[in-house]
Protein backbone atom coordinates (compact mmCIF):
# COMPACT_ATOMS: atom_id res chain seq x y z
CA UNK A 1 0.00 0.00 0.00
CA UNK A 2 1.41 3.67 -0.71
CA UNK A 3 2.74 6.02 2.00
CA UNK A 4 2.20 9.29 1.27
CA UNK A 5 5.41 11.37 1.82
CA UNK A 6 4.99 14.28 4.54
CA UNK A 7 8.04 16.32 2.90
CA UNK A 8 5.44 16.36 -0.54
CA UNK A 9 2.71 17.72 1.18
CA UNK A 10 2.05 21.71 0.43
CA UNK A 11 2.57 24.17 3.02
CA UNK A 12 0.86 25.99 4.93
CA UNK A 13 -1.53 23.89 5.78
CA UNK A 14 -5.35 24.71 6.10
CA UNK A 15 -7.08 25.04 9.33
CA UNK A 16 -10.74 24.60 8.49
CA UNK A 17 -11.37 23.67 12.74
CA UNK A 18 -11.75 27.65 13.20
CA UNK A 19 -14.47 27.53 10.99
CA UNK A 20 -17.13 25.02 13.24
CA UNK A 21 -20.28 26.65 11.46
CA UNK A 22 -19.71 25.22 8.54
CA UNK A 23 -18.67 21.38 10.01
CA UNK A 24 -22.08 21.98 11.99
CA UNK A 25 -24.45 22.33 8.97
CA UNK A 26 -24.03 18.92 7.37
CA UNK A 27 -26.89 17.92 9.87
CA UNK A 28 -29.75 19.73 7.57
CA UNK A 29 -30.24 16.94 5.81
CA UNK A 30 -28.59 13.62 7.59
CA UNK A 31 -30.49 10.84 5.50
CA UNK A 32 -29.29 12.20 2.03
CA UNK A 33 -25.92 12.91 3.87
CA UNK A 34 -25.84 8.88 4.81
CA UNK A 35 -27.09 7.96 1.70
CA UNK A 36 -24.87 10.21 -0.67
CA UNK A 37 -21.52 9.76 1.06
CA UNK A 38 -19.24 7.00 0.01
CA UNK A 39 -18.34 4.56 2.70
CA UNK A 40 -14.31 3.88 3.51
CA UNK A 41 -11.86 1.06 1.98
CA UNK A 42 -12.48 -2.15 3.87
CA UNK A 43 -8.69 -2.39 3.53
CA UNK A 44 -8.30 0.48 5.56
CA UNK A 45 -11.28 -0.26 8.70
CA UNK A 46 -8.86 -4.24 8.49
CA UNK A 47 -5.78 -2.82 8.49
CA UNK A 48 -6.74 -0.48 11.86
CA UNK A 49 -8.55 -3.34 13.46
CA UNK A 50 -5.29 -5.49 13.00
CA UNK A 51 -2.96 -3.36 14.86
CA UNK A 52 -5.63 -2.16 17.55
CA UNK A 53 -4.97 -4.74 20.65
CA UNK A 54 -8.98 -4.69 21.24
CA UNK A 55 -11.99 -4.16 19.44
CA UNK A 56 -13.53 -0.72 21.58
CA UNK A 57 -13.27 2.11 19.30
CA UNK A 58 -14.54 5.66 19.60
CA UNK A 59 -15.69 7.89 16.65
CA UNK A 60 -14.96 11.35 16.48
CA UNK A 61 -17.38 13.27 14.17
CA UNK A 62 -19.29 10.37 13.89
CA UNK A 63 -22.28 11.83 11.95
CA UNK A 64 -24.86 9.51 10.83
CA UNK A 65 -22.39 6.67 11.46
CA UNK A 66 -21.21 5.86 8.32
CA UNK A 67 -17.38 4.24 9.44
CA UNK A 68 -19.17 3.44 12.43
CA UNK A 69 -21.28 0.74 10.97
CA UNK A 70 -18.21 -0.26 8.97
CA UNK A 71 -16.39 -1.24 12.05
CA UNK A 72 -19.67 -2.63 13.90
CA UNK A 73 -19.66 -5.11 10.89
CA UNK A 74 -16.18 -6.28 11.53
CA UNK A 75 -16.96 -7.02 14.92
CA UNK A 76 -16.32 -3.69 16.64
CA UNK A 77 -17.82 -1.93 19.81
CA UNK A 78 -18.34 1.58 18.61
CA UNK A 79 -19.20 4.93 20.67
CA UNK A 80 -19.85 7.87 18.67
CA UNK A 81 -19.18 11.42 19.16
CA UNK A 82 -20.77 14.46 17.63
CA UNK A 83 -21.38 18.01 18.16
CA UNK A 84 -25.02 17.79 15.77
CA UNK A 85 -27.76 16.00 17.36
CA UNK A 86 -29.61 15.79 14.06
CA UNK A 87 -26.72 13.50 12.52
CA UNK A 88 -26.29 11.57 16.24
CA UNK A 89 -30.08 11.06 16.05
CA UNK A 90 -29.52 9.40 12.68
CA UNK A 91 -26.88 7.47 14.04
CA UNK A 92 -28.47 6.11 17.23
CA UNK A 93 -31.58 4.79 14.47
CA UNK A 94 -29.05 2.88 12.34
CA UNK A 95 -27.57 1.22 15.55
CA UNK A 96 -24.94 3.33 17.09
CA UNK A 97 -24.61 4.74 20.42
CA UNK A 98 -23.43 8.19 19.95
CA UNK A 99 -22.70 11.28 22.57
CA UNK A 100 -23.06 14.67 22.10
CA UNK A 101 -20.17 17.44 21.67
CA UNK A 102 -17.23 18.07 20.47
CA UNK A 103 -14.17 16.23 20.90
CA UNK A 104 -11.70 19.16 22.38
CA UNK A 105 -14.87 19.34 25.45
CA UNK A 106 -16.07 16.04 25.55
CA UNK A 107 -15.98 14.05 29.14
CA UNK A 108 -14.60 10.45 29.20
CA UNK A 109 -15.95 9.62 32.01
CA UNK A 110 -12.76 7.50 32.63
CA UNK A 111 -13.50 5.22 29.82
CA UNK A 112 -10.37 4.02 27.99
CA UNK A 113 -10.54 2.74 23.93
CA UNK A 114 -8.32 0.40 21.96
CA UNK A 115 -8.84 3.18 19.05
CA UNK A 116 -9.72 6.30 18.14
CA UNK A 117 -11.03 7.18 15.05
CA UNK A 118 -12.52 10.22 13.02
CA UNK A 119 -13.78 9.63 9.23
CA UNK A 120 -13.63 12.74 7.49
CA UNK A 121 -14.09 14.51 10.65
CA UNK A 122 -10.54 15.34 12.14
CA UNK A 123 -10.16 18.95 10.32
CA UNK A 124 -12.90 19.64 12.31
CA UNK A 125 -10.77 19.08 15.73
CA UNK A 126 -7.84 21.25 16.97
CA UNK A 127 -4.58 18.95 15.63
CA UNK A 128 -3.01 19.30 18.49
CA UNK A 129 -5.85 19.43 21.30
CA UNK A 130 -7.38 16.82 19.62
CA UNK A 131 -4.22 14.54 19.77
CA UNK A 132 -3.48 15.30 23.20
CA UNK A 133 -7.09 14.41 24.55
CA UNK A 134 -6.84 11.30 22.76
CA UNK A 135 -3.69 10.39 24.21
CA UNK A 136 -5.61 10.48 27.38
CA UNK A 137 -8.72 7.58 26.60
CA UNK A 138 -6.30 5.37 24.24
CA UNK A 139 -5.46 1.87 26.10
CA UNK A 140 -1.62 1.16 25.84
CA UNK A 141 -0.73 -0.15 22.59
CA UNK A 142 -3.96 1.62 21.03
CA UNK A 143 -4.05 3.82 18.16
CA UNK A 144 -5.29 7.04 16.78
CA UNK A 145 -6.38 6.90 12.71
CA UNK A 146 -7.83 10.07 11.45
CA UNK A 147 -8.78 9.47 7.59
CA UNK A 148 -10.44 11.15 4.57
CA UNK A 149 -11.56 11.16 1.10
CA UNK A 150 -9.95 13.31 -1.49
CA UNK A 151 -11.09 13.24 -5.22
CA UNK A 152 -11.84 16.08 -8.02
CA UNK A 153 -14.39 15.24 -10.57
CA UNK A 154 -14.13 16.07 -14.21
CA UNK A 155 -12.97 19.45 -15.08
CA UNK A 156 -16.23 20.23 -16.67
CA UNK A 157 -18.10 19.52 -13.76
CA UNK A 158 -15.48 21.02 -11.31
CA UNK A 159 -15.64 24.36 -13.98
CA UNK A 160 -19.68 24.21 -13.65
CA UNK A 161 -19.30 24.44 -10.11
CA UNK A 162 -16.88 26.83 -9.62
CA UNK A 163 -18.75 29.41 -11.94
CA UNK A 164 -22.44 28.72 -10.73
CA UNK A 165 -20.61 29.07 -7.21
CA UNK A 166 -19.49 32.53 -8.15
CA UNK A 167 -22.49 33.42 -9.38
CA UNK A 168 -24.77 32.88 -6.19
CA UNK A 169 -22.18 33.09 -3.25
CA UNK A 170 -19.85 35.43 -4.58
CA UNK A 171 -18.10 36.24 -0.94
CA UNK A 172 -18.20 33.17 -0.23
CA UNK A 173 -14.15 31.64 0.81
CA UNK A 174 -15.72 28.57 -0.65
CA UNK A 175 -16.84 30.58 -3.99
CA UNK A 176 -12.35 30.77 -3.84
CA UNK A 177 -12.06 27.55 -3.36
CA UNK A 178 -13.70 25.92 -5.77
CA UNK A 179 -12.30 28.57 -8.60
CA UNK A 180 -8.69 27.45 -7.25
CA UNK A 181 -6.50 25.53 -9.17
CA UNK A 182 -5.02 23.52 -6.56
CA UNK A 183 -5.81 19.75 -6.53
CA UNK A 184 -8.05 17.92 -3.72
CA UNK A 185 -5.26 15.65 -3.19
CA UNK A 186 -2.54 18.65 -2.32
CA UNK A 187 -5.00 20.41 -0.29
CA UNK A 188 -5.53 16.75 2.05
CA UNK A 189 -1.96 15.84 1.65
CA UNK A 190 -1.54 19.18 3.69
CA UNK A 191 -4.28 18.82 5.71
CA UNK A 192 -3.41 15.50 6.85
CA UNK A 193 0.62 16.50 7.42
CA UNK A 194 -1.02 19.36 10.03
CA UNK A 195 -2.82 15.92 11.23
CA UNK A 196 0.63 14.55 12.06
CA UNK A 197 2.31 17.21 13.18
CA UNK A 198 -0.75 17.56 15.83
CA UNK A 199 -0.01 14.20 16.98
CA UNK A 200 3.89 15.06 17.03
CA UNK A 201 3.17 18.47 18.73
CA UNK A 202 0.97 16.97 21.32
CA UNK A 203 3.94 14.64 22.38
CA UNK A 204 3.82 11.16 23.73
CA UNK A 205 3.23 9.46 20.59
CA UNK A 206 4.94 7.47 17.92
CA UNK A 207 6.28 8.69 14.74
CA UNK A 208 2.90 9.08 12.27
CA UNK A 209 2.41 6.82 10.08
CA UNK A 210 0.68 8.63 6.44
CA UNK A 211 -1.19 6.19 4.71
CA UNK A 212 -2.88 6.25 1.11
CA UNK A 213 -5.51 4.06 -0.63
CA UNK A 214 -6.83 4.61 -4.17
CA UNK A 215 -9.93 3.51 -5.25
CA UNK A 216 -12.81 4.20 -7.85
CA UNK A 217 -16.61 4.67 -7.88
CA UNK A 218 -19.12 5.43 -10.38
CA UNK A 219 -21.83 8.13 -10.64
CA UNK A 220 -25.19 8.75 -12.29
CA UNK A 221 -25.99 12.54 -12.89
CA UNK A 222 -28.19 12.26 -10.00
CA UNK A 223 -26.06 10.20 -7.35
CA UNK A 224 -23.42 13.06 -8.17
CA UNK A 225 -25.64 15.62 -7.43
CA UNK A 226 -26.70 13.97 -4.16
CA UNK A 227 -23.71 14.22 -3.17
CA UNK A 228 -22.59 17.57 -3.64
CA UNK A 229 -25.36 18.58 -2.01
CA UNK A 230 -23.87 17.45 1.18
CA UNK A 231 -20.48 19.56 0.98
CA UNK A 232 -19.21 22.06 2.90
CA UNK A 233 -20.15 25.81 1.86
CA UNK A 234 -23.72 23.46 -0.43
CA UNK A 235 -25.34 22.99 2.82
CA UNK A 236 -25.53 26.67 3.81
CA UNK A 237 -27.07 27.50 1.04
CA UNK A 238 -30.24 28.67 0.47
CA UNK A 239 -32.63 26.18 -1.43
CA UNK A 240 -33.09 28.87 -4.09
CA UNK A 241 -29.05 28.97 -4.48
CA UNK A 242 -28.37 25.31 -4.15
CA UNK A 243 -31.21 24.71 -6.84
CA UNK A 244 -28.70 27.19 -9.64
CA UNK A 245 -25.74 25.56 -8.54
CA UNK A 246 -27.13 21.65 -8.94
CA UNK A 247 -28.51 22.86 -12.29
CA UNK A 248 -25.72 24.17 -13.21
CA UNK A 249 -23.43 20.91 -12.45
CA UNK A 250 -26.68 18.92 -13.43
CA UNK A 251 -26.08 20.28 -17.05
CA UNK A 252 -22.24 20.13 -17.46
CA UNK A 253 -22.59 16.08 -16.47
CA UNK A 254 -25.39 16.17 -19.06
CA UNK A 255 -22.57 17.06 -21.61
CA UNK A 256 -19.84 14.73 -20.83
CA UNK A 257 -22.91 11.82 -20.81
CA UNK A 258 -24.73 11.33 -17.68
CA UNK A 259 -22.44 10.32 -15.83
CA UNK A 260 -18.57 9.43 -14.76
CA UNK A 261 -15.76 7.58 -12.81
CA UNK A 262 -14.46 9.21 -9.75
CA UNK A 263 -10.99 8.40 -9.01
CA UNK A 264 -10.53 8.64 -4.76
CA UNK A 265 -7.73 8.37 -2.76
CA UNK A 266 -8.35 7.72 0.97
CA UNK A 267 -5.46 9.30 3.20
CA UNK A 268 -4.76 8.35 7.01
CA UNK A 269 -2.52 9.57 9.46
CA UNK A 270 -1.86 7.30 12.44
CA UNK A 271 -0.02 6.93 15.83
CA UNK A 272 0.36 4.84 19.01
CA UNK A 273 0.54 6.22 21.97
CA UNK A 274 4.34 6.14 23.83
CA UNK A 275 5.01 5.63 27.64
CA UNK A 276 2.22 5.96 30.22
CA UNK A 277 -0.57 8.14 30.37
Amino acid sequence: MPTVSPESSPSPAPEPYRHREVAESFGVDPQRYDRARPRYPEALITRIIATCPGDEILDIGCGTGIEARQFQEAGCTVLGVDPDERMAEFARRTGVEVEIGTFETWDPAGRTFDAVVSGQAWHWVDPVAGAAKAVQVLRPGGRLAVFGHAFDAPAEVTGALAAAYERVAPDSPLARAAAQSRSALETYQAMFAAAADGMRRAGRFSEPEQWRFDWEQSYTRDQWLDHLATTGGLTRLTQDQLAVVLDSVGAAIDGIGGGFTMLYTTLAATATPTGSR
